[in-house]
Formats: C-alpha cells, sequence, structure tokens
C-alpha cells in the first residue's frame, strides 16, 4: 500500500482522548483526517493495523500488538530503548512511523530467540557476562548489539564501544555490554 497525500485536504484536531474510531472521532462528529490499513511483517508473523498515520512503530508494537520487550525511553532518538531491525538494518522505533515499515521485515526482542526458545548467541552472552543491571535497556542494547556484530564492527573494544554508542545504560553496565558483545562475536566467527 502507497499512501498518498491530499492537498486541500482539511486537518482537524484529534478528539480529546485522542482516539479515532471507525473514520469518527469518539465524539461523532469530525471525520478522522486519515486512516492507514497497514500490514505489518513482525518476528515473521503478519499483522493488520488500522491506525492514524503519525503512530510511531514503537507505540504500534507496544500500544496496538503488545510487544513490549521493545521499550520506550526517551521517546526522542537519544537513548536507544526502543532499537528493533528493519530488514537487518536497526532502527530507531520511536522515530520511525509505523506507515514507513510496511512491506518490510520487522524484528524485535521477542524475535531473537529461536522457536524452540533457544537463545540468540547475544542474549546468551548478555546473561554470562551480568552486561544489565536495572534491565530496562537491555533489549536495545540488545538489538543493536546483533546489528553491531552482522554489521563486522565488533573487532575490538573501542570499535564494539563506537557502534553501541548510541543506546545508553543509565545504570553504567558498559564494561559488561563490551565484554558479551565481544564473547558473541568471538562464539559467532567459530
Amino acid at each position: 500500500m502507497t499512501s498518498q497525500i491530499h492537498t486541500g485536504q482539511t486537518i482537524i484536531d484529534p478528539p480529546d482522548d485522542g482516539h479515532f474510531r471507525n473514520g469518527t472521532a469518539s465524539n461523532g462528529l469530525a471525520p478522522s483526517p486519515t486512516t492507514l490499513s497497514l500490514h505489518l511483517t513482525i518476528n515473521g508473523r503478519d499483522h493488520a493495523l488500522e491506525i492514524e498515520p503519525r503512530v510511531t512503530l514503537l507505540d504500534a508494537l507496544r500500544e496496538r500488538l503488545h510487544l513490549t520487550g521493545t521499550k520506550k525511553g526517551c521517546d526522542q532518538g537519544q537513548c536507544g530503548a526502543c532499537t528493533v531491525h528493519v530488514n537487518g538494518e536497526r532502527v530507531l522505533a520511536c522515530l520511525t512511523l509505523a506507515a514507513q515499515v510496511e512491506g518490510r521485515e520487522i524484528t524485535t526482542i521477542e524475535g531473537l530467540a529461536g522457536e524452540d526458545g533457544t537463545l540468540n548467541a547475544v542474549q546468551a552472552a548478555f546473561l554470562e557476562q551480568d552486561a544489565f543491571q536495572c534491565g530496562y535497556c537491555t533489549p536495545g542494547q540488545i538489538m543493536s548489539a546483533v546489528a553491531c556484530i552482522r554489521e563486522g564492527h565488533a573487532g575490538s573494544d573501542e570499535e564494539i564501544r563506537e557502534y553501541m554508542a548510541g543506546n545508553l545504560c543509565r545504570c553504567g553496565a558498559y564494561p559488561n555490554i563490551v565484554a558479551a558483545v565481544r564473547q558473541a562475536a568471538q562464539e559467532l566467527r567459530t
């Protein structure tokens, strides 16, 4: 599906509760500016959504599909807690509109483990290296680490730190995170 922008379209304020229903505002008076019918492929499963164009991928994942592993940290693209993969590339879900990723493969932290529950090498390394404290940033850290390794940027601790710099850990578990990425990279090379 392609999105179309119609010139001269009247843009209205959302209803007081912020939700449009069946093409009309919840008060039944004003029509919705637009509602998109999206089909997203997330962790190998297809999902159909009726959403407003302004809904971010993060909000679609958490609020519409109840995939709450991806965390909402700053909601401004500064912390990396919402990192997911789109066609294998890491993206910040809080800065990506859900409509932008239609027709692409989306992988969240819930989709990393094998069907039988076997952890991804990075997930296992995070556990072994105790690479988390409160755990809030961990899903984004792991998703970024998987991409860092896949991109070939885990050759040294300095390189790992550089390519993981977009993911903040307020608890300061950085030495353990670097050790986990290093361990997973070594295991995946052998």
